[in-house]
């Protein structure tokens, strides 16, 4: 699960903002093993990315959050299996409002749907984007979805980044979507996705094993580090397709779900991915980077987004119990680039 969320967690809310027990929307949470250890306020903040920190604070504060039924403090560290109730406050802004934004629809049945997300699409509602998203094309396109991750996040399951195009798990009732979640938990559903990097990697393939960690001074980066109080174990396999003079082009099959894994593993060694502007420190990559020498009039941008895309998933379908693999085609612009690269700067 490795989207981020624009969040500003200094951004102060009103106090009308509070949610009051007995008043509202209660939701219900049960903590999973990869958020063990987390202080509460981080863990509900996680959760709620619509709401700050101050609000959930304030909330936890006015014994608006309970731990099994009984209050607590902000610095309790949540442990696997407690159940969590918060009463959340009454949505300032209407549901998500169903928009026709073009979806291609890679797999669909009556349970759940695979959905090829295009790059630069923010998967669900929150401050700062609030139309524009999977979740407003979901809404426009599906009868029915599950409501289980509450009314600003129908039908989805997990995330990928803004900038991250691919395959996309959506649930249309909640028994699919909780069999779905456990076998994430579980890590039982396969990803794949394909990167350009910036860099070549030296082995054919291997694993990067290097815990993440929340960058200490930017809050959108993620960093990786061997620090066990700050960071969180990751785990990504990758396997090379195929090397170019200064640029790769590889599988990784992320074995844990943190926030911009893929992206922070291949930075760590040396192999940003190319045009990620948060770590290669550009967002766009043009044929001149390739031919200096090209003229003006023939120059051309090849990737004007991050080289990363969810090519694959696999899963037990929840409700068949048969194997279920579906695909998401080579982008256009992925296509584009790796024939320039092949063109002038082939091995």
């Amino acid at each position: 699960m490795s989207d981020h969320f624009d969040d500003d967690p200094d951004l102060a809310e009103p106090d009308d903002l509070l949610p009051v027990p007995g008043v509202g929307h209660a939701v219900e949470l049960s903590v999973q093993m990869k958020t063990c250890g987390m202080r509460l306020d981080q863990y509900l903040v996680l959760q709620f990315p619509d709401f700050s920190r101050a609000v959930v604070q304030r909330a936890i504060d006015s014994d608006s959050v309970k731990i099994n039924e009984l209050p607590t403090k902000r610095s309790y560290k949540v442990r696997q299996g407690d159940r969590v109730r918060i009463w959340l406050p009454t949505p300032q802004r209407p549901d998500p409002t169903p928009e026709n934004i073009p979806l291609e629809v890679l797999y669909e049945d009556e349970f759940l749907a695979v959905i090829n997300k295009p790059y630069g699409m923010v998967v669900h509602p929150a401050r700062g984007n609030w139309k524009g998203t999977l979740v407003n094309a979901l809404a426009f396109h599906f009868q029915k979805l599950s409501k289980l991750n509450g009314e600003y996040r129908p039908g989805i399951v997990h995330r990928l980044d803004r900038d991250t195009s691919g395959a996309i798990l959506v649930a249309k009732e909640e028994q699919t979507h909780r069999e779905l979640g456990m076998q994430f938990e579980t890590r039982k559903i396969f990803k794949e996705y394909i990167a350009i990097t910036q860099g070549v990697l030296d082995r054919d393939s291997d694993y990067v094993e290097k815990r993440i960690a929340h960058h200490p001074r930017d809050r959108i980066k993620m960093i990786a580090t061997d620090d066990e109080a700050i960071g969180k174990d990751a785990c990504t396999y990758y396997e090379v397709e195929e090397r170019f003079r200064g640029y790769t082009f590889v599988r990784c099959q992320p074995r844990t779900g943190r926030t911009h894994q893929i992206r922070v593993h291949l930075m760590s060694v040396g192999c940003p991915v190319l045009a990620d502007k948060t770590y290669s420190g550009r967002d766009e990559f043009r044929l001149s980077d390739l031919m200096p020498s090209v003229p003006p009039e023939r120059d051309e941008i090849l990737l004007n987004r991050q080289a990363l895309h969810a090519k694959r998933i696999r899963l037990i379908h929840p409700r068949t119990k048969l194997s279920l693999a579906v695909e998401a085609p080579l982008p256009p612009e992925f296509a584009r680039t790796l024939s320039a690269l092949r063109q002038h700067r082939a091995m």
